[in-house]
């Protein structure tokens, strides 16, 4: 049979090739047909038979090649058969916030309460079914996700209890930043320090080691003071300074692989308005001034603005009656804005493009949506880019003065649109004595950027925080007076043209690498645990992994992954990668 099947083969083969390369001589052709098969037992039906199941073969694929249905916006891309395929309805489709990651998983469960949660992680662990914890879907390098399953608290975020002479608060661990903001409102309550973005769920900011800034103020794993955590092996876990605290000051950073982060207790402060002074300096200014503005102000930051001489400062103070500026600025709104207005004009008729006909009007849009619309004409031409950062100097210039505001609406940031991101964490001395290694970083990487001509647009935003006593932290430190400084450098993807991302994409990972090989090791700077990426290179992942090693305790973490999961049911391929396990799961 299998000699038989061989000879078809090869028949239908030269049958394909004469009917895709007609011979001018058509005896000469017919005749060679002829003889190759005169040679075969197979009867002339047959050969009939197979030749035409391959014609209608031809056919269907170049059906499906040209019919296949495409999404509108993939007019770069070429026919790829099953690649946009509609998906069966039983497929959950998870993304995150920039559209960089993104999984379709048959698994995707959300319990309603504890007991639905432990049901759930149970089955999972005995099924040896992968269940990744996930939340909001907002880390860029979408860490929470898996494709083999997901589970999601979103329908478990209840207020449990509000203890307001002790400040603290008891959530479950699927409520929404801005959520549990809003219910402490009424008991006189708020948060400690706040990132950017206030739709991350409580389990995920804290798993991953968000932060806010002020070098007084640690990350937000360490406003946590206890947890129940769902593990596969070992059931609900209520973990505390007090209950199992070597697991406690593990799990609260976790990176969700430890157990299911089912409830959290946080410690919080009194609600109260903030004071925020933002205006412009240079690099000259703030090495006169840095360490004195780190001990005096509750909150600061610096934008950086490539290929200027701009710097703006953003300092955040508790309002005081008594001392309260003049809230007035130079410039309204309006004026500020109407630079990048002029230029994307300008740039407009310069590269011959006429808006959309349902594109909002140019004075309805915000700064940054300006500025995603400026950077989609050439995001990669560094003339251009140039040109886009300059403006937005002078959008800072005039937009200086103050503000006042309670604490959850000012630290709040307005990062723009969809964007890579790399940040970077390292330590920059003691609050008594700034050591300033953060300033030689931002020098270093303004000459770099400059030196390979990075199309890198604004802001490179600098933060900083205290010590985290949690040993997954990136800003771990068994020293008290420590402090760290968070660098992180972006590229927008103002675009949902396929090509542009994916040349944008490379442009970034050029950036980012050009940072890692030039500064990393000199600072002993490591990756925010929600903007990690995997390098896909061998000998590149396991010099990370060996980095890591050297800067976590990742034996232990390891241990107790062993012992509360054993069979890595809330893990994923990036977990995977960068913490191997030395034996498989069974």
């Amino acid at each position: 049979m299998q000699p038989l099947f061989s000879r078809l083969l090869r028949r239908s083969s030269l049958l394909r090739h004469h009917l895709l390369n007609p011979n001018p001589n058509p005896n000469l052709s017919h005749l060679h047909l002829l003889r190759s098969f005169s040679s075969s037992s197979v009867p002339d039906s047959n050969i009939r038979k197979y030749a035409g199941y391959f014609v209608l073969l031809l056919g269907c694929g170049a059906a499906t090649y040209y019919s296949f249905p495409f999404p509108a916006d993939a007019k770069h891309k070429r026919a790829q058969i099953f690649k946009y395929a509609p998906l069966p309805d039983d497929l959950h489709t998870v993304s995150n916030w920039s559209g960089t990651h993104e999984v379709a998983t048959r698994v995707f469960l959300q319990p309603e309460s504890i007991p639905d949660l432990e049901k759930l992680v149970k089955e999972a662990n005995e099924k040896k079914q992968r269940i990744r914890p996930v939340g909001s879907g907002l880390s860029p390098n979408g860490i929470g996700l898996s494709r083999l399953g997901m589970v999601n608290l979103a329908l478990m975020d209840k207020v449990l209890e509000v203890n307001k002479e002790a400040k603290t608060v008891r959530v479950q661990a699927g409520i929404r930043v801005s959520q549990l903001v809003d219910a402490l409102k009424e008991h006189g309550l708020t948060l400690q320090n706040f990132a950017s973005i206030r739709e991350q769920q409580i389990g995920g900011i804290v798993q991953v080691g968000a932060h806010g800034t002020g070098a007084k103020l640690p990350p937000i794993d360490e406003q946590v003071i206890s947890m129940k955590i769902v593990t596969p092996a070992k059931g609900t876990i209520e973990v505390s300074k007090e209950k199992n605290p070597e697991l406690f000051y593990l799990a609260r950073c976790g990176l969700g692989a430890l157990g299911v982060v089912a409830e959290v207790s946080l410690q919080c402060v009194e609600r109260h308005e903030l004071v925020e002074h933002t205006f412009v300096s240079n690099a000259d200014e703030i090495k006169k001034n840095h360490k004195k503005w780190l001990g005096e102000n509750k909150h600061i930051k610096y934008l950086w603005i490539p290929y200027t001489d701009t710097v703006v400062v953003v300092k955040c103070n508790t309002f005081s009656k008594r001392k309260s500026p003049k809230l007035t600025s130079k410039y309204t709104k309006d004026e500020a804005i109407q630079h990048v207005r002029n230029l994307y004009q300008e740039s407009l008729a310069k590269y011959r493009v006429q808006p959309a006909a349902d594109e909002p009007n140019i004075n309805e849009l915000s700064f940054t949506e300006l500025r995603d619309k400026l950077i989609a004409l050439d995001p990669l031409n560094k003339d251009h880019v140039m040109k886009v950062n300059k403006a937005e100097a002078e959008y800072w210039k005039k937009s200086e003065g103050y503000r006042v505001g309670w604490s959850d609406e000012i630290l709040g940031f307005d990062c723009g649109g969809q964007q890579w991101v790399s940040e970077t964490c390292f330590p920059t001395g003691s609050l008594a004595k700034p050591n300033m290694k953060d300033l030689e970083y931002i020098e270093e990487l303004m000459k770099l950027i400059e030196k390979e001509d990075v199309p890198a647009p604004a802001p490179i935003e600098q933060r900083w925080t205290a010590r985290s006593k949690s040993p997954m932290s990136i800003a771990s430190s068994p020293h008290e007076d420590d402090i760290f400084s968070w660098v992180g450098i972006i590229m927008y993807l103002p675009t949902m043209d396929v090509r542009q991302r994916k040349d944008i994409t490379e442009e970034f990972f050029h950036y980012r690498h050009l940072t890692q090989s030039s500064l990393w090791d000199h600072y002993c700077a490591f990756e925010h645990w929600a903007k990690i990426e995997v390098p896909k290179d061998k000998e590149e992942l396991a010099e990370l992994q060996d980095r890591l090693r050297k800067r976590f305790p990742v034996d232990a973490f390891n241990k107790a992954r062993k012992e509360l999961d054993p069979n890595r049911i809330l893990s994923n391929a990036k977990l995977d990668k960068l913490f191997p396990l030395l034996e498989s799961p069974q």
